[in-house]
C-alpha cells in the first residue's frame, strides 16, 4: 500500500479491468483474451500480448504459437499452462491467491512466469 491513511477504494470496476487500464496507461499494447469455459483459455495468436478476461485455471497455447505474453490472475484451482495439451517447461512460481497479476511469457516451448508489481 502506498498510503494507508488516504485509501481510494475501487468500487466501480473489477480488478482485471483495472489492471488492463493500468497496462494501457503504461503503453503496453494488450488485448483481452476471452475464456472458452470457466477459467479455461486457448491462445492461438502468435506473438500476441493479452490479458486473460477472468482468473486462469488452465491456458493452452496452440501449435502455431511460438511466442506470446499473457497477463493473468491465477484461479484458486490454477492448474497451469500447456502447449497443444503437453506440459511446458516452466520457470517461476505462482501463488494462486486470486488477486495477484502475473505474466507468462512463452518462448518456443519454455514458459517464464513472473509476478507483476510490488
Amino acid at each position: 500500500m502506498i498510503n494507508n491513511d488516504r485509501i481510494v477504494p475501487v468500487q466501480k470496476t473489477d480488478l482485471l479491468t483495472l489492471y488492463g487500464n493500468i497496462l494501457k496507461i503504461a503503453s503496453v499494447s494488450v488485448t483481452a483474451l476471452a475464456s472458452t469455459g470457466i477459467g479455461e483459455f486457448e491462445q492461438t495468436t502468435n506473438s500476441a500480448t493479452v490479458i486473460a478476461s477472468e482468473p486462469v485455471k488452465t491456458l493452452n497455447f496452440g501449435s502455431s504459437v511460438t511466442a506470446a505474453t499473457v497477463y493473468f490472475i491465477p484461479d484458486a484451482d490454477y492448474q497451469g499452462f500447456t502447449k497443444t495439451g503437453a506440459t511446458l517447461t516452466v520457470s517461476g512460481e505462482v501463488d494462486a491467491d486470486g488477486v495477484t497479476l502475473y505474466t507468462a511469457t512463452l518462448s518456443t516451448n519454455a514458459l517464464t512466469i513472473a509476478k507483476v508489481g510490488f
